[in-house]
């Protein structure tokens, strides 16, 4: 199975599924077939045909282990869940790349699961009210900018390590509310550049 396990510097990433619960205007799916190799799947992948993926890595050499593709990583909890217990086996720390909308994806509270299997919870911020929230990044949930910040306090209260990503693209004035609406939650904001 092509392109489930990809790599980026000093981390390797897994791509489990091409399904999401946005459909942001900026995604770079929207616009490139072509990103870090093919990152479209034909299938998803098994969390045993992802474990045998990475071992075919030498895993010595990475630092960490990302669960971030062309699809949002908790529609597979199953894939979270058992790899990233090989990750931690293997001494390596995991990361996700979210939307934020685990709870809502899976119809019920997962921020336990997540914060036991994952060190670092990025979750895409990305505007800093909902409707702005709603215009860019077209949420199939209503009241998905809400969940997703009760995800994040969920994540942070259960003693997770939460960082906000925003892209620069929405100017300094949101960028500075950004951080203003991390630091009132407990959680860390980072600021990422357009990828064009």
């Amino acid at each position: 199975m092509k392109n489930i396990v990809y790599e980026i510097g000093t981390s390797l990433y897994i791509n489990a599924t091409n399904r999401c619960s946005n459909a942001c205007v900026f995604c770079v799916r929207n616009n490139k077939d072509f990103v870090y190799g093919d990152l479209w799947l034909d299938e998803e992948p098994t969390p045993e045909e992802v474990i045998d993926a990475l071992k075919k890595h030498d895993l010595s050499k990475y630092k960490e282990i990302v669960f971030c593709g062309y699809g949002e990583p908790t529609y597979r909890m199953d894939v979270i869940e058992k790899v990233s217990f090989f990750a931690h086996v293997n001494r390596l720390k995991t990361r996700i790349n979210t939307n934020g909308h685990a709870n809502l994806i899976n119809g019920k509270d997962v921020t336990d699961t997540i914060v036991k299997c994952i060190d670092t919870i990025g979750i895409s911020l990305n505007e800093v009210d909902e409707k702005d929230y709603d215009d860019i990044c077209l949420p199939v949930y209503k009241n998905a900018y809400e969940e997703m910040l009760n995800f994040a306090k969920l994540c942070i209260e259960k003693g997770g390590n939460v960082i906000f990503s925003v892209v620069d693209c929405i100017g300094k004035a949101k960028i500075e509310k950004a951080k203003k609406i991390a630091k009132e939650i407990g959680a860390k904001l980072r600021v990422r550049e357009e990828i064009k």
